[in-house]
Parts: structure tokens; sequence; C-alpha cells
């Protein structure tokens, strides 16, 4: 009781002495690394969100402005549905000359974010947040950052108001631009060192899957990697680097990226304690844990963001929990990896409590709280990189105890059979023999599964999908070589009439032919498919000209025109032939496709058996 009355206190004397640690004026000084400005900041909440800088400089909302509850040594607000407007007034050193000084709002995960500026020049105004793209920021800087240029001994105020349905964390620095320079250099090379040890962990990890085949290394890649998704947002990398120009995936990518590292984080943390053997009861509990983060990923599409960072933070310290408690339950069982995840949970579980209670506003906001996921989760993944290569410890003595039993029944096996010697001998002879024609049989009908696979069965050429995968080689080749290449799409003129009359054998019997002939006419680097139906497709690749390629479909035109004998009689085909030239006329295979479809029609518009050109009118209507 007397520990909560202290508490009381303290609260009531340090709202009491708020007004007087806001007032005053923020003395600049150029030879400081930076400057904090929260304690000098006044708060106006504007619950309506409509006010805007001329209202709140009106004496009516001016003596408005109070000191901001300051918990450490920055502000954050948690989750608000108002706008907020900040405060703050400046004086140069008065024996300096002109000078840029740089106001840092050092939380990139702001929507709206407004500076009003009196320096030298007079009022700036500027307009930036998470909502936009980074190229419209005043200063290229992961946080937003405003330049004001004051003269000797002048005084400024500022205003910033802040809008965002995410945590309202506001964390104020001013700087001079040298300081700010060293400052981020150093920042920038910390955060490097530390994506440089998450890629580092991902590939070593990722070939130890392709290695070992086993799904544990699998998820614990695709922990780190939607991790480094949720802090590359949180520290405003992304927005700088990644997706510059995609503020919509930028304003959602943060907790989107930490529900997928929950999700990953639960699959992961089933695989390594291998809870559906110890624990089944636990293992459903992951497994529901996991499909929640799952949906809470796809949450940003119908749910408000705010909702949606507050379930994410409160789903994550849940989880960390029960993952400990998981973790704790295997090492008293004598699980001997539940020892290494224990330790290397539980540094990503304070990470991960210290970042919730921050975001939700219980903590306050400085430079452990800003970095404690960061600093948990780094050390959190080197050590489970122990726990995994304890992991291959452990496999490779289990793996050596199987090998020892197996050898020691082998030599059981072996003086029981030695009275047999010769009869095991013909069944092993017999055995070999049976899987060297099986294995022959296997090889053979993978073959031939490959050959379908990729050719039409009718007429043995290419099918659409071998077509797919040269298309792609050929818009590689041309963009590298910067020439054309050309799709030729060929479409034969009356062809159902013939399968109506005749029969879909005739009608056979003239695809193959059909087949044979484009062949004849293509050229050794060509690739001739069938895309279905009476529906061919001749690709040449990089370089043609566009004399070649007409000359080439006049030429099919003349050989399709050739009369066909079937059993069935003679028959009279043609062809209408559309061109597309790639990538002019398209840079996917689709697009080509479609353009060329296009030209095709519009050759049997002009009365068929001819060929035409795909134009871009036809493309883009």
């Amino acid at each position: 009781m007397w520990r909560m009355l202290q508490n009381c206190l303290c609260v009531l004397l340090l709202c009491m002495g708020a007004p007087a640690l806001a007032n005053g004026v923020l003395q600049l000084d150029a030879d400081a690394p930076g400057q904090r400005a929260a304690r000098h900041i006044e708060l106006l909440e504007d619950p309506s969100r409509i006010l805007g800088l001329n209202d709140v400089q009106n004496p009516e909302y001016a003596e408005r402005f109070r000191p901001p509850p300051l918990a450490g040594s920055d502000i954050n607000l948690g989750y608000s549905k108002s706008a907020y407007w900040l405060r703050l007034s400046v004086r140069a050193p008065s024996d300096e000359t002109f000078r840029t000084w740089l106001l840092e709002l050092g939380f990139p995960a702001l929507d709206q974010v407004s500076a009003y500026i009196v320096d030298a020049e007079g009022w700036q105004v500027y307009q930036t947040g998470d909502l936009q793209s980074f190229d419209q920021r005043p200063y290229p800087h992961r946080h937003f950052v405003f330049p004001m240029r004051l003269a000797p001994g002048q005084q400024s105020t500022i205003y910033l108001r802040v809008e965002s349905q995410g945590t309202l964390t506001l964390p104020v620095m001013v700087w001079s631009e040298s300081a700010l320079l060293v400052y981020s250099q150093s920042a920038y090379g910390m955060l490097a060192l530390y994506y440089g040890m998450l890629l580092a962990l991902a590939l070593y990890n990722l070939l130890l899957f392709l290695s070992l085949r086993d799904p544990a290394y699998l998820a614990y890649v695709l922990f780190i990697v939607s991790m480094a998704i949720g802090q590359i947002s949180l520290n405003g990398l992304g927005n700088q680097y990644l997706w510059p120009d995609w503020p919509a995936w930028g304003n959602v990518a943060l907790p989107v990226g930490f529900a997928l590292c929950g999700a990953f984080g639960a699959w992961f943390t089933r695989l390594f304690l291998r809870t559906a053997h110890h624990s089944p009861g636990y293992d459903r509990v992951l497994l529901g844990l996991g499909g929640v983060f799952a949906v809470l990923a796809a949450a940003p599409l119908v749910l408000p963001y705010q909702w949606v960072a507050v379930l994410v933070s409160l789903q994550g310290i849940a989880f960390s929990v029960i993952a400990m408690l998981i973790a704790v339950l295997g090492l008293r069982a004598g699980n001997r990896s539940a020892r290494w995840f224990l330790l290397a949970w539980s540094l990503l579980l304070a990470g991960t409590l210290v970042m919730g209670a921050r975001n939700l506003g219980w903590l306050p906001t400085n430079m452990l709280t800003t970095h404690a996921i960061q600093i948990g989760s780094a050390l959190e993944m080197l050590l489970l990189s122990f726990a995994l290569a304890d992991r291959i410890q452990l496999a490779r003595q289990e793996k050596e105890k199987a090998q020892s039993e197996a050898l020691q029944a082998k030599e059981a096996m072996l003086a029981a059979l030695r009275q047999s010697e010769h009869q095991l001998e013909h069944r092993v002879i017999e055995r070999t023999r049976e899987l060297a024609e099986t294995n022959a049989r296997l090889r053979v009908s993978e073959a031939r599964l490959t050959e379908l696979a990729q050719h039409d069965p009718l007429t043995g050429l290419a099918n659409r999908r071998r077509l797919s995968d040269a298309l792609y080689q050929a818009l590689n080749q041309a963009n590298d070589s910067r020439s054309e290449g050309a799709l030729l799409l060929i479409d034969l003129d009356h062809f159902k009439p013939v399968n109506d009359r005749c029969g879909h054998e005739t009608g056979d019997r003239l695809l193959q032919e059909v087949a044979r002939r484009l062949l004849a006419c293509a050229g050794v680097d060509d690739t001739v498919a069938r895309l279905g139906g009476d529906e061919f497709v001749l690709l040449l690749p990089p370089a043609q000209t566009h004399a070649q390629v007409e000359t080439l479909a006049a030429r099919l035109l003349t050989t399709l025109r050739q009369p066909v004998d079937t059993p069935a009689g003679r028959h009279n085909i043609s062809a209408s032939i559309g061109i597309a030239y790639l990538p002019h006329d398209g840079h996917t295979p689709e697009e080509l496709l479609k353009a060329a479809d296009l030209a095709m029609y519009c050759a049997k518009s002009k009365g068929r058996d001819t060929w035409s050109r795909a134009h871009i009118a036809d493309l883009t209507s």
C-alpha cells in the first residue's frame, strides 16, 4: 500500500511540474551531437482533426497547448484517433552565421506529418508521412527530417501536426547538418550490420535446408525474412530503399511483417521442439496461434490499421509467453533442444514485450525501447543458430547410434545366414536384376513424362508450357541484345468443317501435316508450338528484321496452300497469320500472344489466307 501511495505521489508531482518542463525555448548548440526537444514541446489534441495552422495560432487554441505526458526522453501517445499539434520554440546561437538546422521526427511509421517552420526565409510548409511516396520528403532520410535556415540569434516557433492509425511515437531531435550526417552514418552502419547478420543467417539456414531437407530450417528462414520485413518497415529503410513508390504497402508492411513472423515462428517452434510428438495439446495451440497470425497478416485488407496493429502486438506477447511455457515443459521433460530455445526465446520475448508495451503506450520511448526487438531478435537468432547447430550434432549422434545398432544387427544377421550363403547370393543377384530393370523402366517413363509435359502428343510440337519458357528466354535475350524477335500466330482457315465432314481422324492428319510443313520452314533456333485446336505458333528469336519476318510469313502461307492428301480425299487449306514483335508488342508471354491474336483476327477480317501485324491502337483498344 505504501509503495502504491509513493507511486501516485510521484505521478502527481510530475504532472504538477510538467508545465515547467515544457516551457522555455530550446537553445540550439552547433557543437552538440543532437538535441532532444521533447521537454520544450507543447501539445494540443485535435479530436476533430480539422484544425489548421491559423486555428491553433488563435488565442482560443494557443492557450490550450499543454506539456506532453513525457515518459523517458521522448513523447509516446500510444494509439489515438485524434490529430495532435506540437509547438516548439528554438533559438539559434547569436555568434554564428546563417546556418541550416534539421528538425528530425524519428518514427517513420506515421501516416501524416505536416511541418510549419518560420526561418530566415519566411514560412516553410512541408507535407509528408508514410502514406506519401519517399521522393516527396523534404530531406532524403529514413526518418522525417525538415530543414530550417536560421539567422544568428533568431528565435523561431515550429508547429508540427501528426496523425496516424498506428502508435503515435514522437521522438523530436534538432541537429546541425554535420551532426546528423555523423549520426546517420553510424545508425545506417549498425542497421547494415544487423540486416547483414539476418541475411547471413537466412542464407546459411537455407543451405542447411537444401542439404538436410529438414523443414525446421525452412521455417526458420521464413521467420528471419518476415522479421526483416517488419524491422525494415519499423526503422524506415523500407520506405527509403525497398518500396519508396508504394506507400500503400509501406503503411501496412509493419503489422503484416510481424504477423508473418509470428506465423512462421509458431511453425518453427512446433518443428524445433517436436510438439506434435512430445506435447500434442500444445501443438494444437501453436497451430491455432499460427493460423491467427496468418489471418492477421491479411487483416489490413478488411480491418482498420489500428485494430490490426493492436491485435498483432497482443498476439505476439501471448505467443511468446506460450512458446516459453512449452520450452520450459520440454526442458523438464529432458528435451535437449529446449535449452537453447528457452534461452534464445527469452531474449526475443523481452524485446517483443518491450516493443508491444511501447506501442500500447505503457513504456516510454527511448533508445532501448525503440530498438528492443532488434536487440532481442539479433541475440535470439544468434542463439538459435547455435541451437540449430546443436540439432545437427544431435542428429549426427542419433545417426551414429542408429548405424551402430544397424551394424550389430547386420553382424547378427550374417551369423544367422551363413548356412544359406549361396541362396542369399542368388536372391541378391535376382533382386539386383529386378532393381536394374525397374530403374530402366523408371528412366524411360521419366523421359516419356518429360517429353509429354513439354510437347503436343498429336503433332510432337512444343506445347503451351514449352512455348511460355521459350518466350521468357526470347524476351530476356531481346532486352539484353536490344534487338527484336517475332511471334507468328497461325490459325487454320475453315478447319472446323473438315472435322465435321470427314471426322477427327482426317482432321488429325491435316494437323500433323501442317506441323511438318511448319517445321520444314522454321530455322534451327526457332520454336514451333501448337497452342491447341488449329492454332500454331512460330517463335523467332532475336535478331530479326521486319522484312525477314514478313518474307517468312508469306512463305508459310504459300507452303500451307499446298493440297493435303488423306484417305478421305484431297484437302485445300489456308491460314491467317498474326505477327507480334518482341519486346515492342509485349513484355510478357501473355501480352505477346494477345497482340499476335489481335493481329491474326485482323488478317481474318481482310479475307483470310494472309498475314497482319499488331498495331499499338489495337493493343490499347
